[in-house]
């Protein structure tokens, strides 16, 4: 482990989802992290998301709880929601805050920091992870109209990583999500086994 470069993943949840969906790819978090730990040794995988109160179901829950017990540090905040000038509702809640003091206490632990975002807000912080002697990658994509990533976190990021080159590396496969609803090749189906034996 003595020459591995020490990694730590900060995922801004809603930015990259966004990201992903604008790219049209859902990302498979196993692959995510098996290719990062190939990178160099993987210290720790944060992913932040807001999540809206009063919802007794979140659709983001099921993915909260497989990567809190699949290796992810899984951070949460509760969203406020509020009433605009129109008389809509909105949500309010990002993650900026918890990403930067997170990303400042790494520092000292870690050689490399990538961060999954395309929000120019973080280009301080970056520059601030550099003073300290961290290199910072930033994943977003700029493969969309218009780019997901502001020019500034660009230009400051010692390496840009658009999603779109690792959609092969980690995007989920578009059989894992229709094979539910489609029944299995004969040959891959069980010996009498139903072929709609549904897992989980």
């Amino acid at each position: 482990m003595q020459g591995l470069e020490k990694i730590a993943l900060l995922i801004d949840g809603a930015n990259l989802y966004s990201a992903t969906k604008a790219l049209g790819f859902d990302i498979d978090y196993k692959r995510l992290l098996k290719e990062f730990q190939s990178r160099g040794y993987l210290l720790r995988a944060f992913y932040y998301t807001t999540l809206i109160e009063d919802q007794e179901y979140s659709s983001i829950r099921p993915l909260l709880d497989w990567l809190d017990y699949n290796g992810y540090a899984v951070v949460t905040k509760l969203a406020r929601e509020f009433t605009d000038s129109q008389g809509r509702r909105r949500v309010r809640g990002n993650m900026d805050i918890e990403i930067a003091v997170d990303a400042m206490e790494l520092a000292e632990h870690v050689d490399h920091i990538v961060l999954f975002s395309g929000d120019g807000d973080f280009r301080s912080l970056v520059e601030a992870l550099q003073r300290r002697g961290v290199r910072v990658s930033v994943v977003s994509t700029i493969s969309t109209q218009p780019p997901l990533i502001s020019d500034d976190l660009r230009r400051q990021a010692d390496v840009f990583i658009d999603l779109a080159e690792l959609r092969a590396l980690i995007g989920r496969d578009p059989a894992e999500r229709t094979g539910r609803m489609q029944e299995p090749p004969r040959f891959l189906a069980p010996r009498g086994a139903a072929a709609s034996s549904d897992e989980g």
